[in-house]
């Protein structure tokens, strides 16, 4: 293995497997660096395995209510352990899919936890200790993020557990209580409500998934509360007493404090970045409220340094983490016409049921900005795709800019919504306004042709409302 290279990324997820790859598609001589396995957090203890578990619960809610289909069938009963097994049978065959794009780029993979150091090298210390010095022209630190630890909340990894554990647990708890309602706290609060478990979700926050428009987030509580999943908003976690068989759980809510006697706690209550101990001080690299600070090409204060992904200010997910690191490798590769990324146009989706997705502006904060909008909202209870699927339950909305047709954010909940936004974004991104939404032919039926609905809606020329 080479001690000099162009471009050494530290860290192998989204942005850092993605860097490496578009670096030696580019001729640079790459080397990625990983602690633990190709693919980083997202494909071995995140997105992907989260989907196959959520993905195993959907599947076992359609057994429950098969009779709504016609179809009748014995008891069902869910296999915890092997529904875990699954799931990282999935995140390892992802693993091993990165390994073997590794390999076709020809791309050296060192292991061990690297710290950078002055001078454009990086300091490799594997599992035994040994520790060995690599340069390189250009270093991108994709070091990524990890479990938030609420100071009252302490983790123990047994009774009060992060994503990593709740994906991995032994046994299927009987009850559970979730911090946070965010995309880890509703997707594992799904996952688990749906397969038995008695589940109370904690919001600090007025809303459940506080990031999503305010139509969102009351659909989303009000078809949990169909699930049976208990949800207090307005609410703080003050403490939790693991000295006995469960938890207890202390929690301040607008009603005064309440108690609740649970047998496991998940703190899903965000991310924080891992940028402690990668020599970012000896280095000089700045930071700012736990983030490394970079301008729009992801480059650091210090020459030939670079930052992507969760570390960075950006949203923590993984689409952005790659768009970074292929904007980031793609300027210093000296490529024309490399653009800044928009934050704005980032599509965010939560795969709970029903799903969650959305981009650009809420309403609230199209007003905030000063917009006259037009807003239009079509029910999937009156889409014949959504009711064929049994599936009947959310809505598409969509924010149009009054004066100029600019189309301004779109938010939908409901089966499969996650693979409907991408038309919004591309439709953004070509600055496409609303009327040339409402003259763009959608095929029917589909779930899809619910966002040409809310387009016509917005306008006063709905014909299926």
């Amino acid at each position: 293995m080479a001690s000099q290279y162009d471009v050494i990324v530290v860290g192998s997820g989204p942005g850092g497997y993605v860097a490496a790859i578009r670096a030696s598609q580019l001729g640079l001589k790459t080397a990625v660096i990983e602690r633990e396995n190709l693919g980083g957090i997202c494909l071995n203890w995140g997105c992907i395995p989260t989907k196959a578990l959520l993905k195993s619960a959907q599947v076992f809610e359609y057994i429950k209510h098969s009779k709504d289909y016609g179809i009748t069938v014995g008891d069902a009963n869910a296999d915890f352990s092997a529904v875990i097994k699954r799931s990282r049978g999935v995140a390892d065959s992802m693993s091993k899919g990165v390994q073997f794009l590794m390999r076709k780029n020809k791309i050296d993979v060192i292991n061990g936890t690297g710290k950078v150091k002055p001078g454009k090298k990086v300091e490799v210390t594997e599992k035994d200790g040994k520790a060995t010095t690599y340069d390189a022209k250009h270093i991108i630190i994709a070091t990524g993020g990890r479990a938030r630890q609420l100071p009252a909340v302490p983790i123990d990894g047994q009774k009060v557990i992060e994503y990593r554990k709740a994906m991995s647990l032994e046994k299927r708890p009987d009850s559970m209580l979730v911090i946070g309602s965010g995309a880890i706290g509703v997707e594992f609060a799904y996952v688990y409500a749906s397969m038995g478990t008695k589940v109370t979700i904690i919001e600090f926050m007025p809303n459940i998934v506080p990031v999503e428009d305010e139509d969102i987030s009351k659909e989303l509580a009000k078809q949990y509360k169909k699930l049976g999943v208990e949800i207090h908003t307005k609410s703080e976690v003050t403490k939790v007493d693991t000295s006995g068989n469960g938890c207890k759980v202390f929690v301040k809510t607008p009603d005064g404090e309440k108690t609740f006697d649970v047998d496991v706690v998940l703190s899903a209550a965000g991310v924080i970045a891992n940028i402690e101990n990668i020599g970012l001080e000896e280095t000089g690299i700045s930071t700012d409220r736990g983030k490394i600070v970079t301008d729009d090409y992801y480059r650091t204060n210090v020459d030939g340094y670079y930052a992507i992904g969760d570390c960075t200010k950006g949203q923590a997910l993984a689409h952005v983490a790659s768009a970074e690191a292929i904007i980031c490798i793609e300027k210093i590769a000296g490529l024309p016409h490399v653009e800044p990324l928009n934050y704005n146009n980032i599509p965010g989706c939560t795969y709970c049921t029903p799903e969650i997705a959305s981009v650009g502006y809420t309403e609230k904060a199209a007003r905030e900005a000063g917009y006259e909008i037009k807003v239009g909202k079509f029910p999937f209870s009156a889409s014949g795709k959504a009711k064929a699927s049994g599936a009947p339950e959310g809505f598409v909305k969509v924010i149009f800019d009054a004066k100029y047709g600019e189309w301004l954010g779109a938010h939908m909940i409901g089966y499969n919504v996650t693979e409907m936004i991408a038309e919004v974004v591309a439709a953004r991104r070509l600055e496409t306004t609303g009327h040339e939404i409402l003259k763009a032919v959608h095929p029917h039926p589909t779930m899809s042709e619910a966002i040409k609905d809310a387009t016509e809606a917005a306008y006063d020329e709905a014909i299926h409302l």
